[in-house]
């Protein structure tokens, strides 16, 4: 099964929207992300709606933050992408009298509530604006010639 990858790619998108000043296209966005900019203004508009960018029709325009990064949890863009699965794995339904998987079910159920549980509670603890210093102190680290996520 394919992994979901809508949250680490937008949360690399608006990091790099903060560290320029112009409007980002969803043409130039779908060039970073080896996608379709359709793709693009689709997952984007999810943020739109929570109030997090703003879109800008016509010469000039495109995609800008509307919040600070401090201003947005993980959580807060989990939650603007339609809230994803967070497991690839999930109880079984061939047998649903049999008491052997309903016994399986019941105890994958409660660990995987438990564990989704954690991880949205820690993606509500995490700022955007915290990521992006991560990302600040390792390019200082490193030559700034030498940074591009271009391929």
């Amino acid at each position: 099964m394919r992994n979901d990858s809508r949250l680490s790619r937008m949360l690399h998108v608006l990091i790099h929207m903060d560290r320029h000043q112009n409007a980002a296209t969803s043409e130039m966005i779908a060039k970073m992300l080896n996608t379709n900019p359709v793709v693009v203004r689709r997952t984007m508009a999810g943020l739109r709606d929570q109030g997090y960018v703003r879109s800008e029709k016509g010469h000039g325009g495109g995609w800008t933050l509307v919040r600070p990064l401090s201003e947005m949890t993980l959580l807060d863009v989990y939650n603007a992408l339609g809230e994803p699965h967070v497991f690839a794995i999930g109880p079984a339904d061939d047998q649903p009298k049999c008491l052997v998987e309903q016994a399986v079910n019941n105890a994958l159920a409660d660990a995987m509530k438990e564990a989704e549980a954690l991880l949205l509670r820690r993606l509500g603890n995490v700022t955007l604006e915290e990521i992006a210093a991560e990302f600040e102190a390792k390019l200082t680290a490193r030559s700034a010639a030498a940074y591009s996520c271009a391929s």
